[in-house]
């Protein structure tokens, strides 16, 4: 099934990805699908099926979240991205049907999307992979200021921290970097010099949105 009025976005984590779904869902009076906006599925899964993102829903003792090694932690990743593909598909093929446009940042991965996404309508953003690591926590969403918290609440905070940041390192990877840049879509690298109207404006002319 190939989705007609969706139009994704996809990349590395600090590219803009957020914002520009958000500005074009409000310019082209479309769906917005933010992120993580599977979520309202998560209180109803089934384990057994989702063992990834049940993870979390099932933890007794968040600081066993971040003493994971950066290997589990990059599976755990990866096991969670694959199953919220599944549960985005669904939600997309609950929007089949809307006349509006439908802009979503997403977790498809790039092969899923080249069988689903009609020609044109995947833009591909990126941020140097350090960036991700390097500010991590320097956003202000509750999540990572929690897992901040439980990082300074360990017995060596230092070596915790670290810990952390090498299973941030292997998911924000070079590797991981150039197979979306190399994906055979559009990108669009972060530019600190480049204003948001202007990143919304590539956007359109990627999409052919222009007029």
């Amino acid at each position: 099934m190939r989705f007609q009025n969706a139009y994704f976005i996809i990349g590395t984590a600090y590219a803009g990805k957020s914002t520009l779904v958000r500005l074009l869902a409000e310019k082209h009076r479309g769906v917005l699908c933010e992120e993580n906006y599977q979520d309202r599925y998560y209180p109803e899964l089934d384990r057994a099926e989702f063992p990834c993102l049940c993870y979390t829903r099932e933890l007794a003792d968040w600081h066993e979240f971040i003493r994971r090694t950066p290997e589990e932690y990059e599976a755990w990743i990866d096991g969670a991205s694959r199953e919220c593909e599944v549960l985005e598909l669904r939600i997309l093929a609950e929007l089949a049907g809307q006349e509006k446009p439908v802009f979503v940042d997403t977790n498809i991965f790039p092969e899923t999307l080249k069988a689903v996404a009609e020609p044109g309508h995947v833009l591909v953003m990126l941020a140097e992979p350090q960036i991700s690591v390097r500010r991590f926590f320097q956003r202000p969403d509750r999540e990572k200021q929690f897992l901040y918290r439980l990082i300074l609440e360990e017995p060596d905070p230092e070596k915790a921290m670290e810990n952390y940041r090498r299973g941030l390192e292997r998911i924000n990877s070079r590797e991981r970097y150039d197979r979306f840049l190399h994906s055979g879509f559009p990108v669009l690298l972060r530019d600190e010099n480049r204003s948001v109207e202007e990143t919304l404006r590539l956007a359109e002319r990627a999409f052919g949105l222009e007029g």
